[in-house]
């Protein structure tokens, strides 16, 4: 990339666009947690849960969210279930 006029800063101008690629990235995985979230407490099966799982755990392994927030969320989301089936 050619340097640009004086007073722009270049480094600036890349850090710009990876915070955007980076939060276009974030915003897709964080609404994955939240539709297999909202999916769980609709049908409240152990399948529902397993996907919900994968996707925060993928959201925790790319640093979306911390792993202990994901396993916390995790185990609500088990334990709603588990309680639901036990009716």
């Amino acid at each position: 990339m050619a340097k640009l006029k004086t007073g722009r800063h270049t480094s600036a101008l890349k850090a710009q666009r990876q915070s955007e690629k980076r939060n276009s990235a974030n915003t897709g995985l964080k609404k994955a947690v939240r539709l297999a979230a909202k999916e769980v407490a609709k049908l409240k099966t152990a399948e529902s849960v397993s996907k919900a799982s994968s996707a925060l755990d993928k959201a925790a392994k790319k640093g979306v969210i911390h792993w202990k927030a994901a396993g916390r969320k995790k185990s609500r989301l088990a334990k709603s279930v588990n309680k639901a089936e036990s009716k």
